[in-house]
């Protein structure tokens, strides 16, 4: 599979739907996302970036809702390395999508 990667899901996204997700992190690349779109179109409202910054030692967790960012959530101690391939699991709850891999709980609620 090709990046960028861009696929449907035709069902959607309910409380307790898991999402896997693999790759390999570039060996130069200092930040990767996954948005999980509400849509396609244009200016459509995301319900989930998950940003992992290697050049800072952060994952950034967001929302992007008519138009605007929400509050950034960051959690530290990320398990990416250059080069290496990645499993997330990204998990919807009730208050919002975990992802289990992180030592601290932060992202609950995005």
């Amino acid at each position: 599979m090709n990046v960028p990667h861009k696929t449907s899901l035709p069902e959607g996204i309910r409380v307790g739907t898991v999402l896997r997700i693999r790759g390999v992190v570039p060996d130069k690349a200092g930040r990767f996302y996954v948005n999980l779109l509400c849509s396609e179109e244009p200016g459509g409202e995301a319900a989930l970036h998950f940003n992992p910054r290697l050049d800072e030692s952060t994952v950034v967790f967001n929302t992007l809702e008519r138009g605007a960012w929400g509050q950034e959530e960051r959690g530290s101690g990320i398990p990416f390395q250059r080069g290496q391939p990645f499993d997330v699991l990204l998990i919807a709850t009730e208050e919002g999508f975990k992802v289990p891999w992180r030592p601290q709980p932060r992202g609950d609620g995005v």
